[in-house]
């Protein structure tokens, strides 16, 4: 015999060796021995005659497929003994290879695991015990599938489980074959003693089971039972007394044996799991009976109760109704159960929104509420919230689910005639926030609403450029009333127009005590605009500090009022206009670079009026149509040569200017025909010192245009009037802020 042959010879355990094809060459000492096999009949594959025949196909799968990819494995099969008996072995094998990494040897062993199987089967079995508890089985029948469990794991140790009342006064037993003939008959409708007696055994057994040979230990307190046992040739033990949490008695355990010998330390611990179980089948038994005595009355109770009431089952499944449910829905309970409550009685609607919602909210155990619509008798359906409260037995589990419905229809109904009051509100405002200002036919103008179409229903970000007066508030608008958000809230900031020490506070709010003057929390234009659209007109006035934090909403989703550090998410979209060349503003450091690119994902640049010259017409006649409406006058028509006016004149104010013009005109005109001075397009002074003019004011208000310091208040001009003029002349207003 070869030295590696002599060293798999003498491990302690079953080993072997076998070829590179996987046939077996040698087998140890101690695999004989177990198997009872010799060395002629299990080379080569003559050891599957020790497999047991249930698992050899598996085994023989398995063993292929490592061959196949020449990697170590293990699996698990039942190897005979040689008296005949199957235990459980884990079989792993390794390749040996050479140095081209052929395999040419296989090594393998083959370790018993019965006692582990054994304690898996009794899990399987505890399992299976307390599905049938919950499901309502009978104490008997549960027992009586442990007793097969434990006479399957240990077949010589225990084969029965009594359980006996704290007065001794009654037996619970799943009896199992091996129950001498009249033992049980004889003991069960006896008084077996006082509790004291059951229970005081509890000193012998050191907090566990133990199993005492009646005939050389009495540890029985009670005559008649210890001479029956002896009688017929029992082993048996009693536990400690099984306890609730209170501490009361629920019972005693007993087993017994027929064979006289003690068990082993794996078999001590299948008992003990069976033990638990058995505490659990007591102590549901009582719940339940408990449960049922209690529902009864509660039926009584409910049923004298002017509002629907439901019991259900732990997965949600109706047990019980009480009698105003079953009036409103006109099924009796026996229909409800087992036709399904929800199939029946819920608004096919409602159906489909809970299916999901429902079973989760049941599976956390925890009170809620749902708004469902449920069905009358007459077919018709009302609104109701349903609140959902658990009751939950000794252990915390939860056993059964209790129901309330209160009609909210009226409530209901109030939402629904708001909402639809709200809609038309808005329809309204957007009808009188000149949207229809975004008038004409020309090429530039249909290239802007090609894009508002294309960008409106996504929800990126927009930033529109144009001059002052073109309408980018029109156009932000169109976007928002045109995207999935357009139910929503549309909320505008004018930036250029709040103090740069405020502008943060307006964005995002601020806390009570923030600064001074925070006298309480205050919600920012962020928030509520959230789940809507926020437009932040003239942008590029945004303080450097304000732009980090915009760019953090954007890029995160979230923010943080003034005086806080707790992040507050947000789900709005965000649309920008400025009439500001940002790249130049980039470029000097007044605009953060990473910002603008954020912002500029989607541009629009809006045509001044200048280039959109052959809309002036259509503009002008729409514009004197609305303006006459609401002045209450009637206007036929326009002079011929106001309009050649109005197409000549170079509009540094664009559509803003010419409405104001119109409006001037029509609050004037006092016939059917419109027509305006020519002198209201004279200047007045020169472009030479109005600009001077105009930079004057800007450098002493340095570079402010609105405002009560602003360059328009020095002026007395309006604001955008000034910001037409400061466009028109080419005039940065940015260089003033030195």
């Amino acid at each position: 015999m070869d030295s590696s042959l002599t060293i798999i010879d003498a491990i302690p355990t079953l080993a072997w060796r076998g070829r590179p094809g996987g046939s077996n060459e040698f087998l140890n000492r101690r695999w004989h021995d177990y198997t009872g096999l010799s060395a002629e009949e299990s080379l080569g594959w003559g050891w599957k005659a020790a497999v047991h025949p249930e698992d050899l196909g598996r085994l023989i799968a398995k063993w292929e497929s490592i061959l196949a990819k020449g990697e170590p494995g293990e699996i698990e099969a039942r190897l005979r003994r040689a008296d005949g008996v199957y235990r459980w072995f884990l079989f792993r094998v390794e390749p040996l290879r050479d140095d081209a990494r052929q395999v040419v040897e296989w090594y393998g062993t083959a370790t018993d695991i019965e006692d582990r199987k054994r304690l898996e089967s009794l899990r399987a079995a505890e399992k299976r015990t307390l599905e049938m508890i919950a499901d309502g089985a009978n104490l008997e029948d549960t027992l009586n599938e442990l007793c097969r469990a434990i006479d399957v794991q240990a077949p010589s140790v225990f084969s029965t489980i009594l359980l006996m009342d704290p007065d001794g006064q009654r037996l619970w037993h799943a009896a199992g074959p091996r129950v001498p003939r009249g033992w049980l008959p004889a003991i069960a409708p006896r008084p077996i003693g006082p509790r004291e007696g059951c229970c005081g055994a509890a000193a012998y057994f050191k907090k566990r089971v133990i199993v005492a040979d009646v005939s050389t230990d009495p540890v029985w307190s009670t005559d008649e039972l210890r001479q029956l046992a002896i009688q017929n040739g029992i082993r048996a033990a009693w536990s400690e007394p099984i306890l609730t949490k209170d501490g009361q008695v629920l019972g005693t355990f007993a087993l017994y044996c027929p064979e006289p010998r003690m068990p082993t330390e794996a078999e001590i611990e299948l008992i003990e799991g069976a033990r638990k179980i058995a505490l659990i089948a007591i102590g549901r038994r009582r719940s339940l009976e408990a449960l049922r005595e209690s529902e009864a009355e509660m039926r009584r109770i409910t049923d004298a109760i002017d509002q629907s009431i439901a019991v259900l089952g732990v997965d949600g499944q109706m047990l019980y109704a009480n009698r105003v449910l079953i009036d409103y829905c006109g099924f009796r309970l026996e229909d409800l159960r087992s036709l399904g409550f929800r199939q029946r009685v819920v608004h096919p609607d409602d159906v489909e929104r809970l299916k999901d919602e429902r079973p989760q909210a049941l599976s956390a155990g925890v009170p809620f509420e749902i708004e469902v619509r449920l069905r009358r008798h007459d077919g018709a359906y009302r609104w109701f919230l349903v609140r959902y409260n658990p009751l939950r037995d000794e252990r915390g589990s939860v056993i059964r689910w209790y129901a309330t419905s209160t009609d909210i229809h009226g409530r209901k109904q109030a939402e629904d005639r708001i909402r639809k009051e709200n809609l038309a509100l808005r329809e309204e405002i957007a009808g009188s926030s000149m949207f229809e200002e975004i008038v004409g036919s020309s090429g530039a103008l249909r290239r802007v609403l090609s894009q508002i179409a294309k960008v409106a229903p996504t929800d990126s970000t927009v930033l529109i450029t144009g001059e002052t007066g073109t309408g980018k508030e029109l156009v932000a608008r169109a976007i928002h009333a045109k995207s999935k958000r357009a139910a929503r809230a549309f909320v505008r900031v004018h930036c250029a127009a709040i103090p740069p020490a405020l502008i943060a506070s307006e964005l995002f709010g601020h806390e009570k005590g923030a600064f001074t003057g925070a006298l309480q929390r205050r919600i920012g234009r962020f928030e509520s605009a959230d789940g809507g659209t926020l437009f932040l007109d003239e942008v590029g006035e945004l303080p450097a500090e304000t732009q980090i934090a915009l760019l953090r909403v954007l890029q995160e989703r979230e923010f943080e009022r003034v005086g806080s550090n707790q992040p507050i998410p947000v789900d709005v979209r965000v649309l920008t206009a400025t009439n500001l060349d940002l790249k130049a503003a980039v470029a000097e450091g007044r605009f953060r670079e990473d910002l603008f690119y954020r912002l500029n994902v989607f541009p629009i640049a809006v045509p001044s009026l200048r280039e959109r010259a052959d809309d002036i017409p259509l503009l002008v006649e729409y514009l004197v149509e609305r303006c006459a409406k609401r002045a209450g006058k009637k206007i036929g028509r326009i002079e011929t040569t106001t309009l050649d006016l109005f197409k000549a004149y170079g509009w540094p104010g664009n559509v803003r200017e010419l409405q104001n013009v119109v409006e001037r005109a029509v609050i004037l005109c006092e016939g059917d025909t419109l027509s305006v001075d020519p002198t209201w397009f004279a200047t007045g002074a020169s472009p030479k010192g109005e600009r001077e003019r105009i930079e004057t004011a800007l450098k002493e208000s340095k570079g402010r245009v609105a405002g009560p310091f602003g360059a328009a208040t020095k002026l007395g001009l309006p604001r955008q009037t000034l910001d037409s003029k400061i466009a028109a002349l080419g005039i940065d207003k940015h260089r003033f802020r030195h």
